[in-house]
């Protein structure tokens, strides 16, 4: 097979949470194989400066846009502002997500619709929105940023387990939807990886060092670790998947 299967030249992609962690990660992956990136988060300033950074590290275009996927209206906006501006999304990497630790007897309502509202319903948003364009031209790569917890169980993550769970479901039931208009729907299911949403792990040493043990490579994923598999769903080089998770946790659930 030909490596240029794995190049996304002429590519436009979308990804939400993109101004840090895994997020930042992937689109400075996409952009590194050749895409034009939209760089999406709640707060623009961060997300400028992340695509200013990719545009100067790889030379692609890169769109910042200021969006809270758990609102629907700003997510319709901001997809018709990419689009106006690149031109289309080929790309879709649902990868905004928020993680808010308590065991159920302590759960307020808020926080598990907080959590549901950005790590399910905002996928649900973004994917309806971009969708549109790509049925209309017949071609899409989308990936719904799951995790490890959508597979296996921690006590105390209630919410983030639920939705990331729900996201392996409807990524299954969108690739259905889809796969005759020629688009993938796939999951990626991160980890622990030393990300911002970790630090209340990282920082508490006990905790942190179970996390360890429970993975057999015995360490923490960098970011960077994320983005080949970004770009391999992401590229015709995975066009025959679809429908499927792809785990990345240095083996964490094979035990």
């Amino acid at each position: 097979m030909s490596l240029n299967k794995f190049d996304l030249s002429g590519r436009t992609a979308m990804i939400t949470g993109g101004s840090k962690g895994l997020g930042a990660a992937m689109a400075n992956a996409l952009a590194g194989a050749g895409a034009d990136v939209a760089v999406t988060s709640r707060h623009l300033d961060e997300s400028a400066a992340t695509a200013k950074r990719i545009e100067e590290e790889t030379g692609r275009r890169a769109l910042a846009v200021k969006m809270d996927v758990g609102d629907r209206i700003q997510v319709d906006e901001g997809v018709a502002k990419i689009e106006g501006e690149l031109g289309k999304i080929d790309i879709l990497i649902n990868n905004a997500g928020i993680n808010i630790r308590s065991p159920l007897a302590d759960l307020e309502d808020d926080d598990w619709n907080q959590v549901i509202n950005t790590n399910l319903n905002g996928v649900m948003y973004c994917a309806r929105a971009v969708g549109k364009g790509m049925v209309s031209r017949n071609y899409g790569r989308i990936v719904n940023v799951s995790s490890t917890l959508g597979h296996v169980a921690i006590a105390g993550r209630t919410a983030y387990a639920s939705s990331k769970g729900a996201v392996i479901q409807f990524s299954k039931v969108l690739a259905l939807e889809w796969a005759p208009h020629n688009i993938t729907v796939n999951a990626l299911c991160p980890g622990p990886f030393l990300t911002e949403i970790n630090i209340p792990v990282v920082n508490d040493k006990e905790v942190y060092q179970k996390f360890v043990d429970a993975v057999p490579m015995g360490r923490f994923g960098d970011p960077e670790e994320i983005g080949g598999a970004a770009v391999f769903l992401s590229s015709d080089a995975s066009s025959y998947m679809t429908g499927t998770t792809l785990l990345i946790d240095g083996g964490w659930t094979a035990k």
